[in-house]
């Protein structure tokens, strides 16, 4: 560990834009002193450790290396914990084992903001897959959730409990971003409305996002990527608030507007990705089939359905094939810089969990659509497909 204070002290007096001289004169030595330090001939006398920290700005930590070793067993743990979180999509595949490994890294780095929130996520995608998102028709004939079951969650309750934790402690960033995110949800999810208004009132309005920001602060080919990213979760966020619009106003909307509408968040995609080409968002593409199928069916269109089903299938599979590539990049004109799989390949099986999460929204009516649906012959051989491997 000596041998990092000797090129922290180079390092950091080179960052500063000191000299020897500068140092030796703060600390009452010699140059020469100094250039013994920074090649590891000798090292300052340990009175000194302190007062070289603090002309740095740095702590004392740091100065050694600590910090620095301690910041990378962090983020690898946090990276390996986030990468098996992603396994448990909407189904509990290792669940246990990420809530264990985030805990162990908590005893052996106490409050640690950046693995308090790997526990918070993994909690809150916890109670997803290990129960479902509920929903109920309210007086007026609208969809609101069913905060009563959502409270006796155990995981979100200890989510929000940590989320809230960390807002006292993140500063303005990603991190802080997702604590935000995720917390304003679970609050709605357990029936907390005005605790999740007023937090999602601290956040930017549209055009002093992240997103936006972020295609006005470069040029040339990088800002053509970003354009493109910036694009596509556009695309998907429009998409998300049509399929939402539908989900609301269910009770109140008639069969044939809610198929257009549906049908308008599928095609919203191809305005952007003109060759059909869609990447990783053929996993949420696959989704939305899934309930298109389920308004098919109320439709009388029993052969759409089905047709649906088959396509959300294809999406899966097709999302699939691109997680486990790597260094492919869109191929329609407006995203072809934008990479497809930047976190590198993964295995993940998105097409054996279709049935069970069909129609994926959990809404009142769909339980009488699933007993005819699955009813018909062509579910089983539909089920049998999506089980292959």
């Amino acid at each position: 560990m000596n041998i990092k204070l000797c090129s922290s002290i180079k390092e950091l007096r080179r960052r500063d834009g000191r000299t020897q001289d500068d140092l030796a004169c703060a600390l009452g030595v010699t140059a020469q002193a100094v250039s013994r330090w920074e090649t590891g001939i000798c090292y300052p006398d340990m009175e000194l450790i302190p007062s070289i920290a603090n002309y740095f700005g740095v702590s004392i930590d740091e100065l050694f290396g600590y910090e620095n070793e301690r910041a990378k067993k962090v983020d690898a743990l946090a990276q390996h914990i986030r990468k098996k979180d992603l396994e448990n999509n909407g189904v509990d595949v290792c669940v246990d084992e990420c809530i264990r490994l985030a805990r162990e890294g908590l005893v052996e780095f106490p409050e640690n903001e950046t693995l308090l929130l790997c526990l918070a996520s993994v909690l809150y995608n916890a109670g997803y897959v290990r129960y479902g998102e509920y929903h109920q028709t309210d007086k007026d004939g609208y969809d609101v959730y069913d905060t009563e079951r959502h409270k006796q969650y155990a995981e979100w309750q200890e989510a929000i409990q940590i989320y809230e934790k960390l807002l006292t402690m993140l500063k303005a960033g990603e991190e802080r971003h997702q604590a935000v995110c995720q917390l304003t949800q679970l609050y709605v999810n357990t029936g907390a409305y005005e605790k999740a208004m007023a937090l999602a009132e601290t956040a930017p309005d549209l055009h002093g996002c992240r997103e936006l920001l972020r295609t006005n602060a470069c040029d040339g080919i990088q800002r053509a990527e970003v354009l493109g990213q910036t694009l596509l979760a556009l695309v998907q966020t429009c998409s998300e608030l049509m399929i939402s619009g539908v989900m609301v106003n269910k009770p109140n909307i008639r069969t044939a507007d809610a198929l257009e509408s549906i049908r308008n968040a599928i095609g919203i995609f191809d305005l952007v990705c003109t060759d059909k080409e869609y990447g990783l968002y053929n996993g949420y593409l696959s989704h939305v089939h899934l309930y298109l199928s389920e308004y098919l069916w109320l439709s009388g269109d029993r052969d759409g359905a089905f047709d649906a089903l088959y396509a959300a299938l294809a999406h899966a599979k097709a999302c699939e094939g691109h997680l486990r590539k790597t260094g492919e990049t869109f191929s329609s004109a407006l995203v072809r810089q934008v990479p497809i799989n930047p976190e590198g390949p993964m295995d993940v099986n998105i097409s054996k969990t279709l049935p069970e999460d069909w129609p994926w929204w959990h809404v009142p009516s769909c339980t009488k659509v699933k007993e005819e649906i699955q009813a018909d012959p062509r579910w089983e051989k539909w089920v049998a497909q999506a089980q292959e491997s």
